[in-house]
């Protein structure tokens, strides 16, 4: 069993994890807690953000490629992915799925009518294979599994948390207020990586006619954050231009 440690995880998810390998590794189950590589050096997302520049994005999602997605050539991945959970994961995601360096290679089966065997073949064992088992299991289907065998879950569930993720998520839209609340160092953790965003994209000259002269990364996290759009401020547009 494997867990990438995205260095933005709830401190509950770290906790939960960690106990939960260390029980696992005691029923004799191998465990290994990954820790993000970004150009051959360990990494975290506050030191991702200066190097890419921008702060990460429902449209760029380096973060997750860099922080999440790394590792599994070459083996079969099995996770918990569901359609249910976003209508993106309903059109993209399937019972099984074969990755290659070329994206637009990429082999996914629905449903038991589409042949597996693509899945197995020779050419694709370099691939990175992914099985989610309960792709089509509804939210009660998961719930109703976990308490019929009794399996410990994360504790933010039980608190009210329907999806557990990095915090500060783009994709959390406006849950991500309530998220900052509950856990306000990592609040400061982000203006902080924004700042050193800044002057490195001052250092490359890649600031002017962007955010607003003088900015902060306080006026980043509010950008970041959909509170407004400052006069003068960089758009998304903007930064995929760079």
């Amino acid at each position: 069993m494997q867990h990438n440690h995205t260095t933005a995880d709830a401190p509950e998810t770290v906790r939960f994890v960690r106990q939960e390998f260390a029980r696992l590794e005691n029923l004799g189950v191998k465990c290994t807690i990954n820790y993000p590589v970004y150009k051959g050096k360990r990494t975290s997302m506050w030191s991702l953000i200066p190097q890419k520049l921008m702060p990460p994005t429902r449209i760029m999602r380096y973060c997750c490629a860099v922080l999440k997605e790394q590792g599994g050539n070459g083996r079969f991945i099995t996770t918990g992915v569901r359609w249910a959970e976003s209508n993106r994961r309903k059109r993209d995601r399937g019972v099984f799925e074969a990755y290659t360096r070329n994206k637009e290679n990429k082999i996914v089966l629905k449903g038991e009518e589409q042949e597996p065997s693509k899945i197995f073949e020779g050419c694709k064992v370099a691939a990175k294979r992914v099985v989610n088992p309960i792709v089509d299991w509804t939210d009660n289907q998961v719930w109703s599994f976990l308490q019929d065998a009794n399996v410990p879950v994360n504790p933010l569930y039980e608190c009210g948390f329907s999806r557990v993720g990095c915090i500060g998520c783009p994709m959390a839209s406006k849950k991500r207020y309530a998220e900052f609340r509950r856990w306000p160092a990592y609040e400061k953790l982000y203006i902080q990586a924004f700042d050193r965003m800044l002057d490195e994209r001052r250092a490359r000259g890649k600031l002017d006619g962007s955010w607003m002269t003088g900015g902060t990364g306080q006026d980043v996290f509010r950008w970041w954050m959909e509170e407004d759009v400052l006069p003068g401020q960089i758009s998304v547009d903007d930064i995929l231009e760079d």
